[in-house]
């Protein structure tokens, strides 16, 4: 099995990505969260520091571009196929309120045709065509109805994808209800390109119901289950589950990497506030330590929380 680390807007970035990969490296594949081109083919600072070799060194990073429009997505391609980058994944997935109307993201899975003629489009440009670069796409199964990614996926099966990733649900169903896991079977029996599953597998006891139903199928895609348990994919793999030892260093390790990103507590602070929402699920009364850490109001209250649940809360299941 391969493991892939998702993509998630504020959360997986190239501070958290370094920090799992020291402490764990146990990821297959890391994706960026999403890469809009800009007008003036320029990336912002933000983005630029996603995809520096130097901050990803020693892990298979593929950059996630979000756009519905050809040219931007190829510009973008070449000019990060300059830092070394061969591989890139089409974000038709996110559905966000402010990507969708737009056409992109999921969005983007409501107009085939456009869909279609960006695919031959990016192709047949030489770097595409000649195999020098490499396109996977993660999407979702439709709008509103997974009756829709039949049509969808024979678009998917006219082109040479590197893989599809699928996040089995709908853009209406944006994180709620259950992964419509009869849709993905059709779809992995049906695709002519590796197919990757995406969605709430959050337990070990997750991964291994899902690989009873879908014993063919290689490759998983995690986001908000690592996030909420760093020690998942270890976990999944050999037994053995992290340790308080470990939790905590790992938190040190994430605040110190944030503080160091940003020169500032504060914004480490928020940011790891955003780390701690999911973190929380570690433990027995999650509500209680999420209390804790919204009302930290400064860092050094935060860290005094932090380090508080760390050391005496008990952990769920140990």
């Amino acid at each position: 099995m391969q493991f892939y680390l998702a993509p998630m807007e504020e959360i997986t970035g190239y501070v958290f990505r370094n920090v799992y990969q020291k402490m764990f490296g146990d990821i297959d594949r890391y994706f960026t969260p999403f890469i809009t081109p800009m007008q003036k083919r320029v990336l912002r600072t933000k983005d630029r520091n996603e995809v520096l070799p130097e901050n990803n060194a020693g892990m298979h990073l593929v950059p996630q571009i979000l756009t519905n429009d050809a040219g931007q997505f190829l510009d973008l391609a070449k000019r990060l196929g300059m830092m070394g980058y061969r591989e890139f994944n089409l974000n038709l997935g996110c559905p966000s309120g402010t990507v969708v109307p737009k056409g992109k993201g999921a969005g983007f899975l409501d107009s085939p045709l456009r869909l279609r003629h960006f695919f031959e489009e990016v192709f047949a440009a030489e770097e595409f065509s000649g195999s020098q670069l490499k396109l996977s796409v993660k999407t979702r199964l439709g709008l509103t109805d997974a009756d829709e990614f039949p049509d969808i996926l024979k678009i998917y099966n006219q082109f040479p994808l590197s893989e599809v990733i699928i996040h089995a649900r709908v853009r209406s169903d944006y994180y709620a209800n259950h992964p419509d896991l009869g849709a993905f079977a059709l779809a992995a029996e049906n695709s002519v390109n590796p197919v990757c599953y995406n969605g709430d597998l959050f337990t070990a006891e997750d991964y291994l119901e899902f690989t009873r139903h879908f014993p063919a199928v290689d490759r998983v895609m995690m986001g908000r289950g690592i996030v909420k348990n760093p020690g998942l994919v270890r976990e999944i793999i050999t037994g053995q589950k992290i340790t308080r030892e470990e939790l905590c260093r790992y938190e040190h390790e994430l605040w110190k990497g944030y503080c160091e990103a940003y020169h500032d507590e504060n914004n480490a602070m928020y940011k790891m506030k955003e780390v701690w929402f999911y973190l929380k699920d570690m433990y027995c009364e999650p509500e209680k330590v999420l209390r804790k850490i919204r009302k930290a109001k400064k860092p050094a209250e935060f860290r005094a929380a932090a380090d508080m649940i760390l050391e005496r809360q008990e952990l769920y299941g140990r």
